[in-house]
């Protein structure tokens, strides 16, 4: 699978652990997150802009994204069209988040999520398959109104 990955300065520590793990479980990475501490530039926005866009355009097939909390990268993720992204702290949130809404974006807490936890998150996520069937119908509503049109109540 090609994952693009992206983090903040807060998130450095964290995407380097993952794209270690996610290389060595076979997964394809971009990287286009930060390289460096806290500066003028490094703004979460930014870097979640960046694996949205390459998860929309599908020159990627998933996203994850690394902040302090999850909250901002998830936020902005949330605004590029197509982009389903979700803040998971726990693998029940992740294995619900792609079975039932077919997440196409993980954001994750640097700051709150242990290493191993963030770990088992991550596998669950990319591991867990989309339900389809009545959730379906829900996400193309989503669309629709995502495109300016009225689903239908």
């Amino acid at each position: 699978m090609r994952i693009a990955v992206g983090n903040d300065h807060r998130g450095l520590d964290a995407k380097l652990r993952l794209v270690a793990l996610l290389e060595g479980i076979g997964h394809s990475v971009m990287d286009h997150g930060a390289i460096g501490p806290a500066g003028v530039g490094v703004d979460y926005p930014d870097y979640a802009m960046r694996v949205a866009e390459a998860v929309s355009v599908q020159s990627a097939d998933r996203g994850v994204l690394i902040c302090a909390t999850g909250h901002g990268m998830c936020i902005a993720a949330n605004k590029v069209s197509g982009i389903r992204a979700v803040n998971c702290r726990d693998i029940i949130d992740a294995e619900l988040s792609r079975s039932h809404n077919n997440a196409n974006v993980l954001c994750l807490s640097a700051d709150l999520i242990g290493d191993e936890l963030m770990e088992r998150i991550v596998k669950s996520w990319l591991d867990t398959a989309f339900e389809g069937g009545r959730h379906t119908r829900r996400l193309e509503k989503i669309a629709l109104y995502e495109d300016g049109r009225s689903p239908p109540v």
